[in-house]
């Protein structure tokens, strides 16, 4: 059985996706951006943007009925490379406990240029 997760996204219909699907005990979360509310948050801020990513993407699981202790992959991708200290720094303070299999990337650039990460995050219930 599947279980799909919305972010209230208008493009999830029209692209064919969701912030999240669960099937069975595994969920995986789609590419998360800085957005809410469709706007851009924290505009050059690549820790700002990494934390509310992956707080967006534990939000997705908690509605599949996951929890961060189930995450065991997470993927970072950001523009510059050069910033990843700022980005681990993020995702330390959320999963230093946990420690999920991690990469980083670096990504010619994502749809809006002010993204300047995106984050993907799977987990498997335990």
């Amino acid at each position: 059985m599947r279980k799909f997760i919305s972010s209230g996204s208008h493009l999830e219909a029209p692209i064919g996706f969701s912030r999240a699907t669960r099937i069975g005990n595994y969920i995986a979360v789609s590419g998360t951006a800085p957005i809410d509310n469709g706007k851009t948050v924290f505009v050059g801020d690549v820790y700002e943007q990494t934390k509310y990513c992956l707080t967006l993407s534990l939000r997705a699981i908690e509605e599949a009925g996951g929890s961060l202790r189930d995450v065991i992959r997470t993927r970072i991708m950001l523009t510059d490379i050069s910033t990843w200290e700022q980005a681990a720094k993020a995702h330390g303070e959320l999963f230093s406990g946990q420690r999920p299999a991690c990469t980083f990337v670096e990504v010619k650039g994502f749809i809006d240029p002010q993204w300047l990460v995106e984050t993907e995050v799977d987990a498997v219930l335990s």
